[in-house]
């Protein structure tokens, strides 16, 4: 366990699938290291930990009975979802007062199928209000602090992603951008980002959502630790979900 927090998501699976993790010690891990860490940074802004450790056991007992050859490229790894995306349960303002209260009913497609690789959310993170500025601050929230300077910023509008990836607390999450907010977070905290091709990955299920030509720049994206988890994470997300008309 003393590296879990250095290493991949891809690697972290792996020994996952070879027994030499458990789903449920590395998500109780990563849950401490976001209570220790957070209160500083204040970018996970809600958890679902209860439903983590419910879904860790889960995949321990999945993988027992199905074997490695029959789970997900990141069975059992904990992640985080930037709070514009819906995610079944949380709730999803963008950092709009007037959406406190709102509660996601389903996941966006691309939440979705990170849950189908076997990514386990352990909450939402923090964004700039309605994910239109280059800081992560909003009324509903508040500001999120850098890792590495808590007086500077960590970007936006998926600035909550990059500061706790580039906290050490999660290997992976889910970002999006339209003019960098995925990439400016990854180089203020430094962790690494990928803004896909237009229509390679949905849209779907995301708030605020653009219109028009605008569906051409906005695109959702991974944001990891490390770079070998870039590739793997736009293979389970990539493809059309029918609902999004820029894929």
């Amino acid at each position: 366990m003393s590296d879990i927090f250095t290493v991949s998501g891809t690697a972290l699976a792996k020994r996952i699938r070879e027994g030499e993790l458990r789903s449920i010690d590395l998500v109780d891990a990563c849950i401490d290291a976001v209570e220790t860490l957070n209160p500083s940074l204040n970018a996970m802004v809600a958890t679902r930990y209860a439903d983590a450790r419910q879904e860790a056991k889960a995949a321990d007992q999945e993988l027992a009975d199905k074997g490695p050859e029959h789970v997900g490229p990141f069975h059992g790894v904990p992640c985080t979802i930037k709070e514009s995306f819906a995610l079944e349960g949380m709730p999803n303002t963008s950092g709009l007062k007037s959406r406190v209260g709102h509660r996601s009913q389903v996941d966006a497609t691309a939440v979705a199928r990170m849950r189908g690789a076997g990514a386990i959310p352990l909450g939402v993170t923090n964004t700039s209000e309605l994910c239109m500025w280059m800081e992560s601050n909003n009324r509903v929230y508040g500001r999120t602090n850098n890792p590495y300077a808590l007086d500077r910023i960590v970007g936006g509008s998926s600035g909550g992603e990059g500061a706790i990836i580039g906290s050490g607390a999660l290997p992976f999450g889910l970002g999006s951008d339209v003019g960098g907010s995925i990439r400016m977070p990854a180089f203020f905290n430094g962790i690494f980002g990928h803004k896909p091709s237009s229509g390679l990955i949905p849209n779907s299920g995301q708030f605020p959502m653009t219109e028009g030509i605008g569906l051409r720049y906005l695109t959702s994206g991974p944001m990891t630790r490390r770079a070998e988890d870039l590739w793997p994470l736009i293979e389970a997300l990539r493809g059309p979900d029918g609902i999004d008309e820029a894929c």
